[in-house]
């Protein structure tokens, strides 16, 4: 899914458009506002293309934002900008987009850019984080527990994620909440728990590899 954040309806609906008739799915917004709602609720595109100058909020403004959210510092951003000075495109870029194009701007140049920069995000698909009979694929989001494929959440399977990648290694519940809910999040440590409690069950006899290490945090393949 591809995000549009464009305040001019007209563009709005022909990049839409362009974008679902040449295969990707496509959701315009008209706003930083409607858009960022959104996001916090969970819903997490595959790319952004975001206008400069939108009202309210400006596009610098919620590119920041979301390069400074765990859930989205890695999220392919477009900068969309009727603006073609070298000074916003050097802004966009050092704020953290992925790349920029100028209006007006071919439909079909926008879509090169737009399979370019998600070749560019992806890594290799066939990387895997194997423990044991657990097999974690980053780029897909994937999990398979032995055979079966297991549906997680998306603070699910970055908390496996983060304990996998870290295997054998204890993670203290605070490093955990610090490094996926964010520096702000204002939660406690019990949070860290509850979502544990859901990986083991939905992992069936894999979710035996996360280990509680008592009064400290949690690890993965700890006895490996």
């Amino acid at each position: 899914m591809i995000f549009v954040v464009e305040d001019d309806p007209n563009i709005r609906e022909l990049v839409t458009y362009t974008l679902q008739s040449t295969g990707f799915e496509a959701r315009g917004f008209e706003s930083g506002a409607e858009f960022l709602k959104i996001v916090k609720e969970g819903e997490i595109p595959e790319l952004v293309l975001l206008d400069i100058m939108l009202p309210g909020e400006d596009g610098i403004s919620i590119l920041g934002k979301l390069r400074r959210n765990s859930e989205t510092k890695e999220l392919p951003i477009i900068m969309m900008t009727a603006k073609g000075t070298e000074y916003d495109k050097v802004l966009g870029l050092d704020s953290g987009a992925d790349d920029y194009i100028t209006k007006p701007f071919g439909m079909m140049e926008l879509v090169s850019r737009v399979k370019a920069v998600l070749r560019r995000s992806k890594r290799d698909e066939k990387e895997e984080i194997v423990v044991g009979s657990l097999k974690i694929y980053p780029n897909k989001h994937k999990v398979k527990a032995g055979d079966e494929k297991v549906t997680l959440t998306n603070k699910e399977f970055k908390l496996l994620c983060l304990l996998a990648e870290g295997k054998g290694n204890v993670l203290t519940r605070d490093q955990l909440l610090t490094n996926i809910w964010g520096y702000d999040f204002d939660g406690e440590t019990r949070t860290v728990d509850v979502h544990i409690r859901s990986l083991r069950q939905k992992l069936g006899s894999c979710g035996n590899l996360i280990e509680t290490v008592r009064g400290i945090g949690y690890r993965i393949g700890g006895n490996e």
